[in-house]
């Protein structure tokens, strides 16, 4: 781990990605790249090297943007619009390396400032004392601001003392985003991830006891066929001893540049179709019990965008529609699949459409696209999500 404390500034910075529901959040960079990086369905910070920015840098960077906030502000109509001549004067006046910071107040601006997003990867790896004291001048920037949020290892909470933990709740971090991904020992040992089920447990709850909101990603597909049900079982029953209050799917996707792609490229793991993934997703939700988490599907690798919803009053909403799509004739699953990944598609009654329908009939035609070989476009189709 590198933490290079004369490192020199070199202006606002902002890391690769953030989650879904962060889309409108105001990003702010404390580490770089992820410290763990082993994970091989992951395509993100391969190849770079992680370390910490010096605090006196984050602070910095959110001064900036403040700064960009007020002037803003201050160029805003009696409608709260600014005009983008206005925005181009302004663009023209910010000095050299301060162009990011301006882009980054801009979009948080037109986006409401209601909520930051620390990044990169597991930023909670920090010292506590030095993330409480990055809460609090963000709190002393922006005091109107809603939600503070970051991503975070199950293995990195679980070391953290709970009292530290409910430092930087009170500071103003109220959510956490948890990479779960399975509950299931033999696929997260497969998959490189570097922790336990149990500890995703402990790390879990620890968040809760904490007074954070938990925010827990699964992966769907990531056993592949031969650990599909104990993935979707374990997974289940881990969450069962969290309730956490999001559960958020990320159905598995394989671009060339992962390790995992090499190991389904020589057979040594065999892909879940569509199909599958959606069984598998089916015996997941239906092993929920006695919690009362949201269920989001909010990213376009999900083939079903509408399994959203709250437990435990909106399973059977849920898992209908899954039923509904595995009840469907294979050309009709084919249809759905494109249209889906096509972005024609949102709803399963969609399909509805005759002018939606004809138009992912005539992909289809096109491009000889069938149930047999349907997976295959999809998976490459897949890769541009990424």
């Amino acid at each position: 781990m590198k933490k290079d404390y004369k490192e020199k500034y070199q202006g606002f910075e902002q890391g690769p990605i953030r989650p879904p529901s962060e889309a409108n959040s105001l990003l702010i960079r404390v580490t770089r790249n992820c410290p763990w990086n082993f994970c091989t369905f992951c395509p993100v910070y391969k190849d770079r090297p992680f370390s910490l920015r010096p605090v006196e840098h984050v602070i910095e960077d959110i001064d900036t943007v403040a700064r960009h906030v007020e002037s803003l502000r201050k160029n805003t109509d009696s409608s709260g619009i600014i005009d983008r001549t206005v925005l181009n004067k302004l663009a023209e006046k910010t000095p050299d390396g301060e162009a990011q910071a301006l882009n980054a107040a801009t979009h948080w601006f037109s986006g409401g400032m209601r909520s930051i997003f620390i990044q990169d990867a597991n930023s909670l790896i920090i010292a506590p004392s030095d993330m409480v004291k990055i809460l609090k001048h963000l709190k002393k920037q922006f005091y109107w601001v809603e939600r503070i949020t970051s991503y975070a290892r199950s293995r990195t909470i679980a070391k953290i003392k709970d009292e530290d933990l409910a430092s930087m709740a009170d500071a103003g971090l109220n959510r956490i985003h948890i990479g779960m991904e399975s509950g299931a020992d033999s696929v997260l040992k497969m998959v490189k991830k570097g922790v336990t089920k149990a500890t995703h447990i402990k790390a879990g709850l620890k968040v809760k006891k904490a007074g954070m909101q938990l925010s827990e990603y699964v992966m769907p597909g990531l056993g592949g066929k031969k650990l599909s049900e104990e993935h979707a079982l374990e997974t289940a029953d881990a969450l069962n001893q969290i309730d956490p209050e999001f559960i958020r799917l990320r159905s598995l996707a394989i671009p060339n540049i992962v390790p995992l792609f090499n190991e389904w490229e020589s057979g040594g793991f065999e892909k879940c179709t569509d199909l599958e993934t959606a069984k598998e997703i089916l015996i997941f939700i239906e092993a929920l019990d006695g919690i009362y988490s949201e269920i989001k599907s909010d990213h376009i690798l999900n083939l079903f965008e509408e399994i959203e919803g709250k437990l435990p009053g909106e399973k059977e909403k849920m898992t209908g529609v899954l039923r509904t799509f595995l009840a469907m004739e294979p050309n009709q699953q084919c249809l759905f699949q494109v249209g889906r990944r096509l972005g024609i598609f949102r709803h399963l009654s969609d399909m509805d459409s005759p002018r939606r329908l004809t138009r992912v009939e005539q992909v289809c035609k096109e491009n000889s696209i069938t149930p047999e070989n349907v997976d295959s476009i999809i998976d490459e189709m897949m890769k541009r999500f990424i």
